[in-house]
């Protein structure tokens, strides 16, 4: 494992990101997203299933680190609130999956939009004992 927590992170697998995702994001009540020069944000569509998903990053430096080489993508933050209250409705009626923090070369956790809104509420919520 490196010392740097950009790169531990990322030699993380795909269930050991979602969860640091979740807790990162909580903490800091934003999701970062890449944009580019028109304010439009960076869609993916999986080539081997052709499933189409909007990638989330807990921080900025994670999604700088990704579009790293790509030219004119930007991070740009989105509040919890507003994810939930525009952008969870707003994938869902697109037919848009979230791919939950991807980069290096690990498998991507994908989830639907509902799915992943109920998850931070969730550790939003805390633990129940």
């Amino acid at each position: 494992m490196s010392d740097n927590p950009l790169t531990q992170a990322l030699e993380m697998d795909g269930e050991e990101r979602y969860d640091y995702f979740l807790d990162a994001v909580v903490e800091e009540r934003e999701i970062w997203i890449l944009v580019n020069a028109d304010n439009h944000f960076l869609k993916i569509v999986s080539e081997e299933d052709g499933v189409a998903y909007l990638p989330v990053w807990p921080s900025a430096e994670f999604a700088t680190d990704y579009a790293k080489g790509s030219g004119d993508l930007s991070p740009k933050a989105i509040s919890l609130p507003d994810f939930f209250k525009k952008w969870v409705p707003g994938l869902t009626r697109d037919g848009l999956e979230i791919g939950v923090f991807p980069g290096g070369q690990g498998e991507l956790w994908i989830t639907a939009p509902e799915e992943l809104k109920g998850d931070l509420q969730e550790v939003l919520a805390g633990p129940s004992f």
